[in-house]
This record gives C-alpha cells, sequence and structure tokens, in this order.
C-alpha cells in the first residue's frame, strides 16, 4: 500500500481555510485531520509553511496531438500543467484530424492514456455535417460537446442554423461554444485589410475581433439554449456587456447556463498589444480595461462560473508572422494558478475564490467523479503552493514544446512546489515522477 502522510498544511477548501494534516492511502484520500500519528512505512510531506488547495480542473486546453505535434504533444503539454497545479484537464478538438467521429474520440483517449502526466478527457467537436455522430455519444464517457460559433484554429465552424438547433435538441452533453460572430468579424477584417493590407496593427485585433461580434453571438446561442433547454457553457468571456446575459440566481448544479473567464482575458488589456503584439494574440480578443474590470465583477459575484486558461500554443515561428499569417492562441497551463495568486496578492480575489472557480466547479459542471475538492474518499488529487517564494519566468523555466510564454520577464510571488496525482507525487521542487499517473476522468450522469 503507497501511504502518505502530509502534516500541517493550510488547506483552501470549500469556502474554508484550516489547518489540519491529510493522510492519503493509495490513490485516495483516507483522512482529514489535525495532528495525524505517521507510521513506519509512511512517506511524510510536511507542508506547515505551505497551502493546499484541490488539483486545478482546466476544462479547456488544446494540447495539438493528433496531428500539429510540430506545436505541442499531450505529453509536453500535460508535463507543463502539473507544474502548473493541474492536476486533470479536458482537451478541445481542433486536432488533425479534428475530434469530430467516435473513432477519432477513441484514438486520443488511447494516446492519452500513454502520454498524459495528468488526468485527462476530450470534447467531441461539432460540425455542419455530424449530427449522427453527436447522437451516437455515451454521455459518461465523454465531457462535452464543443462548438465553434467563429472561426478560430482549426476552422471548425458552424454555421448552419437549422444544423445548430438540431445539434442544441439532441445533445445530451452539456455543450461549450466559442461565441463569436463571424460575420461581424469579416467584415471588420476587410474594413482594415482595405486600409493596412497584409500589415494590419495588432491592436486592431480587438476591433475586428469586437465586442458586438461577441455580445451578438453570445445573445442568439443564449436564446437557443432557452428554446431547447440545452445545457450551455459560454467558454471565455471577454466584454463586460456579456456578463450581463448571465446571472447568479442559482448554485451552480441547477444552472442550464454557465460561462467561463481565461486566465489572460483577467491579465492583459488593450494597453499591452504595443509591448505584446502577437503573443497576446488571442480568439476572442483582449480587449479594454473596462471589460476586464467587468470580467472580474462577473466572476466575484457569481455570474462567471469557471476560470480555465484556454492553452493553445504556437512556434515562435508561426507568432512571428504578420497579421493575417499569425495564428491565435498561446500556452498558459505552466503559469495560469500562479498568474491567478498574484491577483489575491492584489486583493482582486480570494484564495477561496480561486479554488471555487479552478477546482469545485469545473467538478461540479461536468458531474466529474471524486475530483476537485479535498474531501475523505475522493481522488488525491492535491497541489502544494508556497505563497513566499519568487520566480521570474524565462526561457530557461518554460516546459512548454514551443518555447516562449505571454508572461516572460514576469515575476510571480508564489510557486507550486508538490502536485499529488492519484495519491502519487508527480511533481516535487520542479521534479517530475519517472511515471506518468494521469487517468481518464469519470463522469457521474
Amino acid at each position: 500500500m503507497n501511504t502518505t502522510l502530509i502534516r500541517g498544511a493550510l488547506i483552501i477548501n470549500e469556502g474554508r481555510q484550516f489547518k489540519s494534516d491529510i493522510l492519503i492511502k493509495n490513490d485516495l484520500i483516507y483522512k482529514i485531520s489535525k495532528n495525524i500519528i505517521p507510521k513506519k512505512n509512511y512517506v511524510l510531506i510536511d507542508a506547515s509553511d505551505k497551502i493546499l488547495i484541490p488539483g486545478i480542473i482546466d476544462d479547456q486546453v488544446h494540447f495539438r496531438e493528433p496531428g500539429l505535434t510540430h506545436k505541442a504533444t499531450i505529453e509536453t503539454e500535460s508535463k507543463a500543467a502539473v507544474a502548473g497545479g493541474i492536476t486533470s484537464y479536458i482537451e478541445m478538438p481542433n486536432t488533425k484530424p479534428q475530434t469530430t467521429t467516435i473513432t477519432e474520440l477513441e484514438r486520443k483517449f488511447k494516446l492519452a492514456k500513454s502520454k498524459s502526466y495528468a488526468n485527462y478527457s476530450f470534447m467531441f467537436g461539432g460540425t455542419n455535417n455530424n449530427l449522427d455522430e453527436i447522437k451516437k455519444l455515451d454521455k459518461s464517457k465523454v465531457a462535452a460537446l464543443k462548438i465553434f460559433l467563429g472561426s478560430s484554429t482549426g476552422n471548425m465552424l458552424v454555421d448552419n442554423e437549422k444544423v445548430l438547433e438540431e445539434i442544441f435538441k439532441h445533445s445530451k452533453l452539456l455543450i461549450a461554444v466559442h461565441s463569436e460572430d463571424e460575420q461581424i468579424i469579416q467584415k471588420n477584417l476587410n474594413t482594415y485589410i482595405k486600409r493596412y493590407g497584409e500589415n494590419i496593427p495588432f491592436f486592431l485585433h480587438s476591433k475586428i475581433r469586437s465586442e458586438e461580434s461577441c455580445l451578438k453571438s453570445t445573445k442568439k446561442i443564449i436564446d437557443l439554449a432557452k428554446k431547447t433547454k440545452a445545457r450551455l457553457h459560454v467558454f471565455h468571456l471577454s466584454t463586460k456587456s456579456e456578463t450581463k446575459l448571465f446571472d447568479n440566481n442559482l448554485p451552480l448544479a441547477k444552472k442550464l447556463i454557465t460561462s467561463e473567464v481565461c486566465v489572460h482575458h483577467l491579465w492583459f488589456c488593450d494597453e499591452n498589444y504595443e509591448e505584446k503584439k502577437s503573443f497576446i494574440k488571442w480568439n476572442p480578443s483582449i480587449k479594454t480595461k473596462s471589460d476586464r474590470d467587468g470580467l472580474w465583477d462577473a466572476l466575484n459575484d457569481g455570474r462567471i462560473d469557471v476560470i480555465a486558461t484556454d492553452h493553445a500554443p504556437h512556434t515562435i515561428e508561426e507568432k512571428m508572422q504578420k497579421y493575417l499569417s499569425c495564428p491565435s492562441g498561446g500556452p498558459l497551463v505552466q503559469h495560469g494558478l500562479c498568474s491567478m495568486i498574484e491577483h489575491y496578492f492584489n486583493k482582486k480575489i480570494s484564495l477561496e475564490k480561486i479554488v471555487e472557480k479552478m477546482c469545485h466547479n469545473p467538478a461540479i459542471l461536468f458531474q466529474i467523479k471524486k475530483r476537485g475538492f479535498v474531501r475523505e474518499g475522493y481522488f488525491a488529487d492535491l497541489v502544494l503552493i508556497d505563497l513566499n517564494k519568487s520566480w521570474t519566468v524565462n526561457k530557461d523555466n518554460l516546459l512548454y514544446k514551443c518555447k516562449w510564454s505571454p508572461f516572460e520577464n514576469v515575476t510571480f510571488n508564489s510557486k507550486v512546489t508538490h502536485t499529488i496525482i492519484n495519491g502519487n507525487l508527480a511533481f516535487f521542487e520542479g521534479k517530475f515522477s519517472l511515471k506518468k499517473f494521469g487517468v481518464k476522468l469519470e463522469f457521474e450522469r
């Protein structure tokens, strides 16, 4: 039996902070109590100067495998995720080939089984012509259904309204959407192409993929969800105006319409384009300070339910291209948690709220079995963090395959010291276990 005793941690869990020991037996949390007496065979971890949280569940990542492995792989990015305190992730379908058939979905699960450092599941991609496959999906085996309403990396745009309504009527799964209006985007893009040709300045990305394009699309998709009584989750909100379309009247488990914000939309604003240029080109775009403030308000009052990364790496060479050729997205899993804790230091959010939005709520939303909380009988996915350890992001400590980060030269004032996955010490003080401990996520539906 593998038995680990974590001693004296300050546990952040379910809205509380409390000092306790945690006894782990095999892959489960066996006991949470003060002053647990160690035995000879116990592995001891002294956590008296650290906080302990449940492992982060990132509900939106792009690990680029299969088919785009020059950018990233399941192995490289899940390893970076573990160093960032992410113990479980849900990966997106815009790989090559796309995850739009059950055959390709099973292929991904097979890849992850041998390659993933963290626990894993995948979203199935909806298209204009795969409704029959969607109807065949087993809701107990796949995280959710992903729909792109605006074009993005992978060209999986669903723009047939009749098909979209049928998907919403027939999906047994939560439907997660990338919500931008493609017609507005194309109109804006053509305006700036006429003006600048290929040399569109990157700060105009927020004008091309505009507030209007987000708001129109999100209004429309919420109306469709209400009409069809579908379970809708809107990914990566980027505007203040969109947040007004969501409410906090019900507990998360009873909500039919939910939303997410990503760490980059909480950190950056349009003033950063001058320095960062293509390296903060994301879809949806980084927008104004006012939008960022609105996202913070909605996050703290419960209109936004989940914080994710939308980790989406591209090579440096790809990101150095001119605007029209430069893909959107960037790597974030290694730094997402530390960036959020920085906001705690700046008094924008509490530690309890970070844990709620990054650990508890993804587990509730996707009905993940026995994860996302520090509870006896739950899987021992745990993260220890030193709140007094500063470090600066640079090329030498990046774990992403693409070897760049929008956070380069940023100093974080906290550091993940231990990541435990299914009761196993997967990451400790910058070093990784030789074994991989990630398993397929199970759902209670």
